[in-house]
């Protein structure tokens, strides 16, 4: 490398002297989980003062993440962060909203505890939960790294920017893709492999709903792949394994994907 381009590469580390390491917000969604639940916790609580004080310690770590380049112009790092820890009781029962939808309709769950603590579902829903709240106040560049960071430890890649109801339930989850307008209601259950995706990838749409509508109590099964903004899947449809969707189905549809089976013998 010569110098000319190493001078560039420096320039451009001059520009993010404060940019907050990836370790770092990452290490602030897994001490938010531990504040919510006691089971992400590093080490137990022994008293309400401690707990306050892990609250605070949060708003800390917080601050240190947002600097001025990731917040919208007239909004103060102070602000954001006081909505935010004012949103989080919503996001908390939230939470327990959906741990309860996975507990009531999975059969192999044993107890609450273990859906907190082991099922990637519940991590990915978590951080997009969160995520969402931060992407609402107008924080850049963090909820894309929340969310991208239960990317990587569950294999289920949501978009902070999608609208999710209440009572989600995601099971199994490895390679479910929720893109960023999608709209899902409340009491929807969706299985491992699901992409709810858009029809185009023209950067002219950018701006406008390329994602699925998903109406309540909808349950989709693994492998299924619905596209495109103008389609809705009506409230209380059943779509089956591998369907393939790009256009809306009324409400009560099941649609399933018909093989027909021959024996070469």
């Amino acid at each position: 490398m010569d110098h000319t381009f190493i001078k560039h590469i420096y320039d451009t580390h001059l520009e993010c002297t404060q940019c907050p390491s990836s370790k770092a917000i990452e290490s602030f969604f897994v001490d938010l989980l531990g504040v919510f639940f006691p089971n992400f916790a590093s080490s137990p609580v022994e008293s309400l003062a401690e707990l306050e004080n892990r609250v605070n310690i949060l708003k800390k770590e917080m601050e240190g993440i947002l600097y001025k380049n990731l917040l919208d112009e007239n909004k103060s790092s102070q602000e954001t962060i006081e909505h935010f820890f004012e949103v989080l009781p919503d996001v908390y029962y939230k939470l327990q909203k959906d741990v309860e939808a996975m507990f009531e309709g999975d059969p192999a769950a044993h107890s609450k505890e273990e859906i907190i603590r082991a099922y990637p579902g519940f991590y990915a829903i978590a951080a997009y939960r969160i995520a969402h709240e931060l992407a609402l106040l107008g924080v850049n560049t963090v909820p894309r790294l929340i969310t991208e960071h239960a990317h990587s430890k569950t294999g289920i890649d949501i978009h902070p920017n999608a609208r999710i109801g209440e009572h989600f339930f995601i099971d199994h989850g490895t390679g479910i893709v929720i893109g960023e307008t999608t709209i899902i209601g409340d009491h929807v259950k969706i299985y491992q492999g699901v992409t709810l995706g858009a029809l185009s990838v023209d950067k002219a749409d950018a701006k406008t709903k390329r994602h699925p509508t998903i109406e309540d109590d909808v349950i989709i099964y693994s492998g299924a792949t619905i596209l495109g903004g103008n389609t809705i899947i009506g409230r209380g449809s059943v779509v089956g394994g591998n369907v393939w969707l790009t256009r809306s189905v009324p409400a009560g549809s099941k649609i399933y994907y018909k093989v027909q089976m021959q024996n070469s013998k």
